[in-house]
């Protein structure tokens, strides 16, 4: 019996830790003038090279939402994940270009929406819809890129 009890507390602590790994796998702080540099780089950038730098830029946008939320700053966080839509949106609309990095920018996106996916399921209910939202778009977004990499 107690065998039993270890066995469930050492899988019970497993568990919280791997939520709790999922949520900080990526906690460097993101830096603010890194990605306002991105920004302007990405926008200036020539349409074969703006996918993968837009995939970029929702990547460490998406980890500065994760810190915030954690911070509990929800609001700010929202119109963090509302500026990730504005991107992968850019990203959605350069999909048809005959992108450099289309792989390396659909692995990014893949791994973007893993993460975000462990930050929702560490949310706050009144943090979820802007995440699900946001989510679903990134899906979307990643779908279309696997799809335009598997085309070539």
């Amino acid at each position: 019996m107690r065998f039993v009890a270890t066995v469930f507390a050492v899988s019970a602590l497993a568990l919280n830790l791997s939520c709790v790994c999922a949520l900080a796998a990526d906690d460097r702080l993101v830096d603010p003038q890194a990605m306002a540099a991105l920004v302007a780089k990405a926008d200036q950038a020539q349409p074969k090279e703006q996918c993968f730098l837009y995939a970029e830029l929702v990547h460490q946008m998406t980890e500065l939402a994760g810190q915030q939320l954690i911070s509990g700053d929800g609001d700010r966080a929202s119109a963090t994940l509302k500026e990730v839509q504005r991107y992968a949106e850019k990203i959605h609309m350069g999909v048809a270009e005959d992108g450099k990095k289309m792989k390396n920018a659909e692995q990014l996106v893949r791994h973007t929406s893993f993460r975000l996916n462990g930050i929702l399921n560490a949310a706050s209910y009144e943090d979820r819809q802007v995440l699900q939202a946001t989510l679903k778009q990134l899906e979307q977004v990643q779908t279309e890129l696997m799809m335009q990499v598997f085309k070539k």
